[in-house]
């Protein structure tokens, strides 16, 4: 089986938030569509090991934020790539609420959602979400999954319903990979000589977290 040909599938790039009592989190996913229109109802995917997940349990809400092309790469970086149990995620990027429910500030628009059923896999819970409230925020072009691979370079998070674990190329020169994330690096520059301030371009962790191979 060609697991690649689900890459094909058109997905988003967004960040789903709760609240975990007064504290905001959330978490980076790309499974998020429309279900109906009247009421306007959502579907999202959230992994069982994800905090966010265990928060919209508790609390029975959740919000979208829709990522765009110019969102902040630190978005990412955040909310994809580390956990709301012992981070306080949106102290990292700015925020707005609505309906007390916190939003990435700069994104292209925001719903936030009662969950009125779930659906439960092995390894997900699929939330059904009744739109209490929606906005635009900007006209910028929505970030899809291809554009994150193909352009940012980013790889998916291991929590995502689209994971793939992927093999570094076979190459002559050393091949260097983020272990936080899983990006390749394959600048201009040999990596040896990056700068030591240098920071890996989607997840902002230091070079010492790069894995030779």
């Amino acid at each position: 089986m060609d697991k690649k040909v689900l890459q094909k599938l058109s997905y988003g790039v967004y960040v789903v938030s709760a609240m975990d009592g007064d504290r905001p989190t959330g978490c980076v996913v790309n499974t998020v569509m429309q279900i109906t229109s009247s009421p306007a109802t959502v579907a999202v995917s959230v992994h069982h090991d994800n905090y966010t997940h265990d928060c919209i349990v508790k609390n029975g809400r959740f919000a979208v934020s829709i990522l765009s092309q110019d969102s902040d790469p630190a978005v990412i970086a955040a909310f994809g790539f580390r956990s709301g149990r012992d981070t306080d995620k949106f102290t990292m990027v700015k925020r707005t609420d609505f309906g007390g429910m916190p939003v990435i500030a700069d994104a292209v628009g925001h719903l936030t959602c009662r969950v009125i059923g779930k659906l439960e896999t092995d390894t997900h819970t699929v939330f059904l979400g009744e739109v209490e409230d929606a906005g635009m925020a900007s006209a910028a072009q929505p970030m899809t999954y291809a554009y994150y691979h193909e352009v940012v370079k980013g790889k998916s998070p291991k929590n995502a319903p689209t994971y793939q674990e992927e093999t570094p190329p076979k190459q002559d020169k050393p091949v260097y990979v983020c272990s936080v994330c899983g990006h390749v690096y394959d600048g201009d520059i040999p990596f040896e000589e990056l700068p030591e301030d240098w920071v890996c371009p989607v997840c902002k962790q230091p070079k010492s977290v790069f894995q030779k191979r």
